[in-house]
């Protein structure tokens, strides 16, 4: 239902924060052995890459560097930033041959692979008073499931209201004031929408990924993270919704197509009413798609948990950096809760340090629609939870949208279909 859940989220905008640096409690010593605390001066040359930053952050970036320099004498940072295509497969060979840069823009999907190589940083081990300046729903998000430590220090978070489209619920004989709040609801005004308009709009763009399922209330893996169980019962009442829904016409019939990334633009379109996303999707309604944007209606996500989803970005500084102290000190500075507030007061993103969101900014609103959607992002992100495993894959993900593409069109039933995924997936997480 999510296309931010389809990879992090806001992949074109992958940043970076600053804040007047303390030293980090890093002054003194050598650089500590892997596992414990690393110590020693700040100094020398680090690379930072950034994730398809340029050019619309560049002076936001090239000031944060300035600062740190200027903070710490005889420290240079190499900025280089890496376009959106392609660059998941490029960290993942650049750490195979031992050549990552020092500090490393990366979603935890991304950190738990390396991590779990031993590619990566403990930041805990090696920074041990960090853990503390970071809300703690983010800084579990770059934990390692079946061992201590945690890989990256959170750089920004995002959540997100669901977007429907009022005029198409009105037009449906809907009550565009009242959205739905529950599956049910949303089933019902799906149904009453495909019928009323002969199929020919669709509350839903997307078939379920592996967040949805846990957002329905799935258990989506074992305690110990060990083996995924989301073909339960629950797991597969799921699926069953969704082909309902994709009978009636209720879905679209591109949802089926592997890594489709079309619902966004039907939304904008007009051609489908119902879209979950972010608070950087408003500003670019209002932009993009002026006719939408005086029909567009905010509402919370419907979830059985309670919990709303929240994405995280963060860096990670490879265990081959040959100055990991400029590198920790560095990464530190970017996600300060001082350079988080100014970054998220430029882009339409959250802070993932402690305290930072009872800033007036994120906890009163000025009555705009731009400032109703981030105060209750921010309300929301104090208790949302990053549904998706960090040990999902791409790879997962492909077969999870193949079988549920099987099951839509009848060929497997949903019982079926998800035993299917959860037996390859299993089987990609145990190699």
């Amino acid at each position: 239902m999510n296309s931010l859940s389809r990879r992090g989220f806001l992949v074109g905008l992958a940043c970076a924060t600053a804040l007047a640096a303390t030293g980090c409690g890093l002054s003194g010593g050598d650089p500590g052995a892997a596992g414990g605390p690393v110590t020693g001066e700040v100094k020398g040359s680090i690379t930072f890459q950034t994730w398809a930053l340029k050019p619309k952050y560049t002076d936001y970036l090239n000031g944060l560097v300035t600062r740190f320099q200027q903070a710490h004498p005889g420290t240079t940072v190499n900025w280089v930033d890496q376009p959106a295509d392609g660059y998941l497969k490029k960290v993942t060979a650049d750490a195979a041959a031992g050549a990552l840069p020092d500090v490393v823009n990366m979603p935890p999907d991304l950190s738990y692979p390396l991590a779990k190589q031993k590619l990566l940083v403990d930041i805990g081990s090696a920074m041990p008073d960090a853990a503390k300046d970071y809300l703690d729903n983010a800084w579990s998000a770059y934990a390692l499931p079946g061992q201590s430590g945690s890989y990256g220090f959170p750089w920004y978070l995002n959540t997100g209201p669901v977007f429907y489209n009022k005029a198409l619920f009105t037009q449906a004989g809907l009550d565009a004031e009242h959205p739905p709040t529950t599956y049910a609801e949303l089933e019902s005004a799906a149904l009453a929408m495909a019928q009323h308009s002969d199929r020919k709009i669709a509350m839903l763009g997307l078939t379920p990924v592996i967040a949805d399922f846990a957002l329905y209330g799935v258990n989506v893996m074992d305690p110990g993270g060990t083996r995924f169980t989301f073909n339960e019962d629950k797991g597969v009442r799921f699926v069953e919704l969704y082909k309902k829904l994709y009978d009636a016409g209720a879905l679209i019939p591109e949802a089926l197509t592997a890594n489709y990334t079309g619902a966004g633009t039907k939304f904008m379109n007009q051609q489908i009413a119902w879209a979950p996303g972010s608070a950087y999707d408003l500003s670019n309604f209002k932009t993009n798609a002026p006719s939408l944007y005086p029909n567009v209606g905010i509402t919370k996500p419907i979830t059985n948990t309670g919990h709303a989803t929240m994405f995280v970005q963060g860096l990670s500084v490879p265990e081959s950096s040959k100055n990991k102290p400029t590198a920790l000190a560095f990464a530190r500075f970017v996600t300060n809760a001082e350079n988080q507030l100014a970054f998220a007061k430029l882009v339409n993103i959250f802070p993932s340090t402690k305290g930072t969101m009872d800033d007036p900014y994120f906890s009163k609103s000025d009555g705009t629609d731009e400032a109703k959607v981030r105060v209750a992002a921010a309300k929301q992100l104090g208790t949302a939870v990053n549904y998706t495993p960090v040990q999902w894959s791409d790879q997962m993900l492909t077969v999870l949208q193949q079988q549920l593409a099987e099951a839509m069109l009848g060929k497997k039933s949903a019982k079926q279909a998800l035993d299917e995924v959860v037996a390859q997936c299993d089987k990609l997480l145990a190699g």
